[in-house]
């Protein structure tokens, strides 16, 4: 997946993340991210990179963020190898 690509559907993801009330308090007390960082920082590829880690937490947040978007549960890995942080570390 492309950078540009995997930008966007992390941005989706951080849509799908501030509209679901029971989660999003949850992401802002496990980062310590306020309302206006998300703002300030929803086109930083390495905040993006985060939101997804945060969402990878949990086979049940996948599942749902896939569904709602209509995407396979593998696309979350694909995006965020994509950004920052996420490269695949090769030990050999």
């Amino acid at each position: 997946m492309k950078r540009e690509a995997a930008e966007t559907f992390a941005l989706q993801a951080l849509a799908w993340l501030a509209a679901n009330d029971d989660l999003m308090p949850v992401f802002m007390g496990a980062t310590g991210a306020s309302a206006q960082d998300l703002r300030n920082q929803a086109g930083d590829a390495a905040f993006l990179g985060a939101v997804l880690d945060f969402l990878m937490m949990d086979d049940a947040w996948v599942i749902s963020f896939c569904d709602s978007v209509n995407a396979p549960y593998d696309r979350i890995m694909q995006a965020r190898h994509a950004l920052p942080g996420g490269e695949q570390v090769n030990w050999t």
